[in-house]
C-alpha cells in the first residue's frame, strides 16, 4: 500500500519508514503492531505489509534518510546498522513542499522552513499544489496520515467550516485566517476519495464540512490525535477506580519532553489544543471532573525520549484518601511509529469495505476520537476487534 504523510520528515513520520521497510526485510519482528495481533490475522487479505511512501513537509532536507539521520543522531533510538541497511530506500523518498498556514508561533521553533504560502500563493493555489503531489502518488492502496506539528486551535467560522459549499468558497476567496494546514490536506484527501487520519489534535478532517465531504465523496477517515504514551496509561488506569467505586479526587499528569514535538509546543498557543485533547479524557471516563492539572513542558535534554509524572488522589472506603503515582518513560516516536501503519491498514481494509465517514471503532488509537464518546481502553480494543472481525 501507498502511505503519504503530511509532516515526512518528522521522527515519528522516518521512524515509521525504518520500522516498516525493516519489517519488509525481516531485519526486526512486528512488536508494537497492533494489525499483527491474531485477532486481525486477515487484514493481510486487504492491506499486506508492504508501504511505499512520500508526502510533504516544510522543513527542507533532501530525502528522508537525511531527515531519519538527524533523528538518529539524537535519539539512538534504534539501532544504527538498520538505518544504514535502508539508505537506498530513504534517500528515494523525497518530501514536496508544504503549507504550515496558521500553524502556531511554535513552528518558528523548528529552524529554517520553506512553504507554499511564503510563495505568495493564494488558498486556491496551495491546495492546487497540494492536490497535485498527491495525485501524481496515489492510487486505489493509498492512505493519507498527518503527523505534522500540533496546530493551535482554528478560527472557527460556521459560514465557511459547517458546509463543504462553504469551505469551498472560503478557499476561492482566499480567506487565509479561517484556513489551517491540517484542514486543507485533509480535505485534499477527502475530496480525491483517499482515506484519512489524523494523528494530530490539530483539526484536520473533524470540521462538519469535511465529514460531510467524507460521506458525500465515500471515504472513510478517522482522528484525532494518536493515543501513544501517558494518555494510553491514563485512559487505562482510570476506569480501574470507576470499577472499584472509588472517587477519583485529582489527577496531575505533567509531561516533559524534547526534539521538535517539544520546541513547538513550547509555544501557548500551539501547546492548547494538545493539553484539552490530553485533559478530556478523564470526565468521559469518570462521567465527572476531578481537580485535574494537565502540564506541558519542553525538556531539550530529553529529546524524543518523552517522561510523564502522574499523581492520582483518590478516596475509597470509610472516606479514606488515598494516593497512587506512575511514570511513563518511552521514546515517543518508538511507540507512534507502529500505530501509525496500523491506521494506515484499518483504513484500507476500511475502504475496501466500501466504508465511509467516520471509522469510530478506530477510537482504540486516538486520545479524542472524533463521534465516539467511548474513552476507556478496554472498550475501544473490544470495539476494533468486533468491527474487523464482523466485517472481515
Amino acid at each position: 500500500m501507498k502511505l503519504w504523510i503530511i509532516g515526512a520528515y518528522g521522527i515519528v513520520s522516518t521512524t515509521s519508514m525504518v520500522g516498516a521497510k525493516a519489517i519488509e526485510k525481516d531485519l526486526i519482528e512486528k512488536l508494537g503492531l497492533v494489525s499483527e495481533l491474531p485477532y486481525f490475522k486477515k487484514i493481510q487479505d486487504y492491506a499486506p505489509f508492504k508501504f511505499e511512501f512520500d508526502g510533504h513537509d516544510i522543513r527542507p532536507l533532501t530525502n528522508a534518510y537525511e531527515a531519519a539521520k538527524e533523528h538518529w543522531e539524537l535519539n539512538r533510538h534504534y539501532d544504527g546498522a538498520i538505518l544504514e541497511n535502508l539508505r537506498d530506500e530513504l534517500e528515494r523518498i523525497v518530501a514536496k513542499k508544504g503549507t504550515a498556514l496558521n500553524c502556531g508561533t511554535g513552528i518558528k521553533n523548528i529552524g529554517r522552513i520553506e512553504t507554499l504560502e511564503d510563495e505568495g500563493l493564494t488558498l486556491r493555489e496551495i491546495v492546487d499544489k497540494i492536490e497535485s503531489d498527491i495525485k501524481k502518488f496515489a492510487d486505489d492502496e493509498t492512505v493519507v496520515i498527518n503527523l505534522a506539528s500540533t496546530e493551535p486551535l482554528p478560527r472557527y467560522n460556521r459560514e465557511y467550516h459547517d458546509s463543504v459549499e462553504g469551505f469551498e468558497r472560503m478557499i476561492d476567496e482566499d480567506k487565509k485566517d479561517y484556513a489551517s494546514a491540517s484542514m486543507l490536506y485533509a480535505y485534499v484527501a477527502l475530496k480525491n476519495k483517499i482515506p484519512y487520519a489524523n494523528f494530530t489534535p490539530s483539526v484536520g478532517s473533524s470540521l462538519p464540512a469535511l465529514k460531510k465531504l467524507a460521506l458525500e465523496n465515500g471515504v472513510p477517515h478517522a482522528g484525532n490525535d494518536g493515543k501513544t504514551g501517558e494518555t494510553v496509561i491514563k485512559t487505562t488506569l482510570a476506569p480501574l477506580f470507576v470499577y472499584r467505586n472509588l472517587q477519583v479526587v485529582g489527577w496531575m499528569s505533567y509531561n516533559i519532553l524534547g526534539d521538535y514535538d517539544g520546541k513547538v509546543l513550547s509555544a501557548l498557543d500551539n501547546k492548547e489544543s494538545k493539553v484539552l485533547s490530553k485533559d478530556r479524557v478523564l470526565e468521559k471516563i469518570l462521567g465527572y471532573n476531578p481537580y485535574s492539572i494537565t502540564e506541558i513542558q519542553y525538556f531539550p535534554s530529553l529529546v524524543d525520549n518523552k517522561t510523564a509524572f502522574d499523581f492520582i488522589h483518590f478516596k475509597g472506603f470509610l472516606g479514606k484518601l488515598m494516593k497512587f503515582y506512575f511514570i511513563w518513560d518511552a521514546v515517543d516516536a518508538i511507540v507512534a511509529a507502529p500505530l501509525v501503519l496500523d491506521i494506515a491498514r484499518f483504513l484500507l481494509f476500511a475502504k475496501k469495505k466500501k466504508m465511509k465517514g467516520v471509522i469510530k471503532e478506530l477510537s482504540f488509537f486516538f486520545k479524542s476520537p472524533m463521534d465516539c464518546e467511548t474513552i476507556n481502553t478496554h472498550e475501544q480494543f473490544e470495539m476494533l476487534k468486533r468491527w474487523f472481525q464482523l466485517n472481515a
